[in-house]
Parts: C-alpha cells; sequence; structure tokens
C-alpha cells in the first residue's frame, strides 16, 4: 500500500481533499468551489469510527483531510467566490466497497473544458434546473445524488434547503414555509413523510414539479401514494450506482409497466449479456476508474458496438421496449433506508469481537427501511455484546439491527456461505 499523501495547506488542480463535514449549504459551495479549481472531494460520512475512517483514507490517499467547520471556512475563503458557480472541472470522487467489502474511490480526474461542460449539460437537460429551482435536500450530502441534484440546482442559479438530519416533522415544515420545487429522497422518507402527514394532514404539495427517488426498491403501495399526492408528472425514479446512472423513469410510465426501473437516460444505452449481467454504454466523459486499482476497473467496463460499457453487477432484462426489469441486485448487497451495505465489510468488524466463532451477515425485507441487517453469529457472544462492539467499530447504517444464534452456518462444498439459507 502506497503511503498516505503529506498535507497540503492549500490544494491544488489535481489534489484530492478528503471532506468528513456534517452536510450544509457551505459543505456545497466549498464541494463546488473545489470543483472549479480540478480539485478532488472526497465526500465521507462524518460518522465513521475511527477504524473505518483509517481504512478508507488509506485506500483514496488525500492530500487534505478536512474534520473541522472552521477549516473548512477557511479554506472556502481562500479560493476564488466566483468558483461557487463555476464550471465543475471534476467529479467528486465518492467511495463505494463493492462486493468485496473494500472501499475504492470512483474516480474521473480532471475534466478537460468540453468533458466538464457536457457533463454539467447532461444532468441539466435531464431533470431541468433552472434558476428559478428551490431544492430540499433530505439525504446526507456525503452521498452521490443528493449532492448531484444540490449542485445542479446551484449551478442553474437556484437555491438550496438544508433542514439537516432528516426528520419528517422539520421537512414538513420546510415544504411550507420555503415552496421547494424539487427534491430527492430514498423510499424510507416518502414512507415516513407519508406517515407523519396521516397523522397531521397533508402539506400543500403544489410547488413541486420533481420529486427524485432512488437507493432501494420502491415499495407499490408508496408509488401509488405518490402519484396521487404530488403534481401529475413530477415523480420520477432512477436507477444506477455510485459510478454513474443507467435510467430515469416517469411514475406514469412505472403505472403503465409496473416493477420497471425505467429506460436508459438520454445519452446511455443499456444491455445485457448472456449471464444477464447489465452494462451501460455511456458517454467517454462519463469513464471513471477505481482509484488505484486497475483490476477492478479492468472488470467493470467493456468495449461493445455502442461504446465504452460499465456494469454494477446486477441482473436484469430488458423488454422489447428498451424497459429494464432487475432481477437481483449485486449479490449479497444490502440497501438499508437507500444506504449500500456490504456483509464482508461488517463480518471482518464483528468476527474481531470476543466470542465470535463465525459470523456472517445479510438482509431481511423490512417494511421501514428496505431491508434490516441481520447478523447469524456462531460463538459465546452474546447480542448486547455484539452491539457494544458494533456501536464502537461501525457507522449506524451498517450496525446490525439483530442478531441470530446458530451452531453452524449453512456452507457449500467449497466453504461459501449459503446467505439464502439464513434469510
Amino acid at each position: 500500500m502506497a503511503p498516505p499523501q503529506p498535507a497540503r495547506a492549500v490544494p491544488a488542480t489535481g489534489d484530492r481533499v478528503a471532506l468528513l463535514l456534517p452536510g450544509s449549504a457551505a459543505y456545497v459551495d466549498l464541494v463546488l468551489a473545489l470543483l472549479a479549481q480540478g480539485i478532488i472531494p472526497i465526500p465521507l460520512d462524518p460518522r465513521l469510527t475511527a477504524g473505518e475512517r483509517e481504512r478508507i483514507l488509506a485506500g483514496v490517499r488525500p492530500h487534505l483531510v478536512l474534520e473541522d467547520p472552521a477549516a473548512a471556512q477557511e479554506l472556502l475563503a481562500s479560493l476564488p467566490p466566483a468558483a461557487r458557480r463555476s464550471l465543475p472541472r471534476a467529479r467528486p470522487m465518492h467511495v463505494t466497497s463493492g462486493t468485496t467489502g473494500t472501499p475504492k474511490g470512483v474516480y474521473s480526474g480532471v475534466l478537460d473544458e468540453a468533458a466538464a461542460q457536457a457533463l454539467l449539460a447532461e444532468e441539466r437537460d435531464l431533470w431541468g434546473f433552472a434558476a428559478d429551482d428551490v431544492n430540499l435536500v433530505l439525504s446526507p450530502l456525503h452521498h452521490s445524488a443528493p449532492l448531484r441534484f444540490a449542485m445542479g440546482t446551484l449551478l442553474a442559479g437556484g437555491e438550496i434547503v438544508v433542514p439537516g438530519p432528516f426528520d419528517p416533522e422539520r421537512v414538513t415544515a420546510a415544504i411550507l414555509e420555503h415552496r421547494p420545487t424539487t427534491m430527492f429522497c430514498v423510499p424510507v422518507h416518502l414512507q415516513r413523510l407519508f406517515a407523519h402527514w396521516d397523522e397531521v394532514g397533508v402539506p400543500d404539495l403544489s410547488c413541486f414539479r420533481l420529486v427524485a427517488h432512488a437507493g432501494a426498491a420502491c415499495p407499490p403501495a408508496v408509488k401509488h401514494r405518490m402519484a396521487a399526492l404530488f403534481p401529475q408528472g413530477s415523480t420520477w425514479e432512477f436507477y444506477g450506482s455510485t459510478e454513474g446512472q443507467f435510467t430515469a423513469c416517469s411514475t406514469e410510465e412505472w403505472l403503465n409497466r409496473p416493477d420497471t426501473v425505467g429506460r436508459a437516460r438520454p445519452g446511455r444505452t443499456l444491455f445485457a449479456d448472456s449471464d444477464g449481467l447489465i452494462w451501460c454504454a455511456v458517454p467517454e466523459y462519463a469513464r471513471f476508474t477505481y482509484f488505484d486499482d486497475p483490476e477492478k476497473t479492468a472488470a467493470a467496463w467493456r468495449e461493445s458496438e455502442a461504446g465504452p460499457a460499465f456494469t454494477a453487477g446486477d441482473l436484469g432484462r430488458l423488454d422489447d421496449e428498451g424497459y429494464l426489469y432487475l432481477d437481483g441486485r449485486r449479490e449479497d448487497l444490502i440497501i438499508t433506508g437507500g444506504v449500500n451495505v456490504y456483509p464482508v465489510e461488517v463480518e471482518n468488524v464483528l468476527s474481531q469481537a470476543p466470542g465470535v466463532d463465525d459470523i456472517a451477515v445479510y438482509g431481511v425485507p423490512d417494511d421501514e427501511w428496505g431491508h434490516r441487517v441481520v447478523a447469524a453469529v456462531v460463538g459465546t457472544a452474546t447480542p448486547e455484546e455484539l452491539d457494544r462492539w458494533a456501536r464502537e467499530h461501525l457507522s449506524p447504517p451498517k450496525r446490525p439491527k439483530e442478531y441470530a444464534a446458530l451452531p453452524v452456518l449453512p456452507r457449500t462444498l467449497t466453504g461459501k456461505v449459503l446467505r439464502r439459507e439464513l434469510g
């Protein structure tokens, strides 16, 4: 492993800056100002434990790590004010674990002006960001989708509203006060909002022109409620990954084709290989690598008649009109509340707890979160002891909600855990 890069007080073009900061309007300003200079922000969850933080930073080797909002404000003040709304010359480097549970940065480097302009125009044309937009931020800004929607809004001259950690009452108050035109959410946000509105009444939602959701499968009942409550044509789903976006689908399309996640978004071409693996051909400006991992990069890409194509590892099928239907998420991946949790990463941590002889982590359906994280444990460790260990070493989404004691884990003849037998 290469040694960490030395700290640099003022980052330069091409440098990487890790952001372990709470989300705010100033956070988005800093991200945009860095990108305009060709400096690559690495948005990370500020709730990461010390062990998680060390492991991730070792893999992305930032030139600067910002954890103090005051230091972040100083850096923002040192950058040209106009940069906060200038053309981004890079994409943020978001970190994804992949099926190996090893954190990897999704890296696009510094873009030339033509590529940067094309990337900006693609998002603006798809979602219609405009100067009169007000984007309501519901999800943590270290995630790629909410940050992308907030940046697109600001770059178009609009405004963003960041009410803080998700709370249905707070979000409802923000809708009434700020009259947002757009918001990105995950299905659990909608479920919690609908439950709250059942108690207090549905606010006036006529201000919305775009409500986009992604990150997890959306229950049909939630889809139908969205269509009934929000203005016609305003609700959309999109499918993709940290690495890139595949589809966009209006709720009206979904109502006619239940379970689809839509057709390829403009500039993309979808196809499935003989194994049912979904590939997405993209323009050259949407290419990426996994930072410092040429083997993982090579495995994610292939050449096709439509151009360079990548896969997120999901299985699915396309109908005659090009609508995509997913047959399964990446093997073993748990999506809980719109957050990707990789069992291997959780197992690696919990296996070090005293009294654990063997462990397997898996997801089970949950009406509120989509799925919840569960751990099957062989050994003498109690659920209370494991919960304490998890709280010390894992951020909240990764902590199992249940622990099941087993005498032995079900495995194949080659030693692989049969997770389907656990769920």
